[in-house]
């Protein structure tokens, strides 16, 4: 029931991404573009984001446990440090670069693009990468 559940969620949110024009790098690209031709219509959709996600935590604090796990899975760090910091400059920067993040890119992944397949790769490779010399145990 879980992964039936997940797919549907995860079916939801790529349509979203669509419907938002998440999915068009051209779109993203200007709207990161403040200088320029500034396009706005994203901070929408940023905006509708993070009002859904405030309730959805707020909602989920006063369970004691969600629907289908045991416990949630909530974050417990509030530091920030340098991997932190890492991570977002990097995130920002292929973001920057290319006009998508790794949700759209995945939805992308239904045109066949070229261009997004070379991404996803080279995003899964990076994965794969911190995970074989950064989380090493030694």
């Amino acid at each position: 029931m879980h992964s039936v559940v997940a797919g549907v969620c995860g079916i939801v949110f790529g349509a979203g991404l669509a419907i938002s024009g998440m999915t068009n790098p051209a779109k993203v690209l200007a709207f990161l573009d403040v200088f320029g031709r500034w396009d706005p219509t994203l901070a929408f959709v940023m905006g509708g984001a993070l009002g859904v996600t405030a309730i959805g935590f707020a909602l989920a604090r006063r369970r004691a446990s969600p629907w289908l796990r045991e416990a949630f899975a909530l974050p417990t760090r509030s530091d920030i440090d340098a991997r932190l910091i890492g991570g977002a400059a990097l995130f920002g920067v292929g973001w920057g670069i290319v006009g998508l993040c790794p949700g759209p890119a995945l939805a992308n992944l239904s045109r066949g693009s070229g261009e997004i397949m070379i991404f996803v790769a080279a995003m899964i490779a990076g994965v794969v990468l911190h995970r074989l010399v950064i989380e090493r145990k030694p």
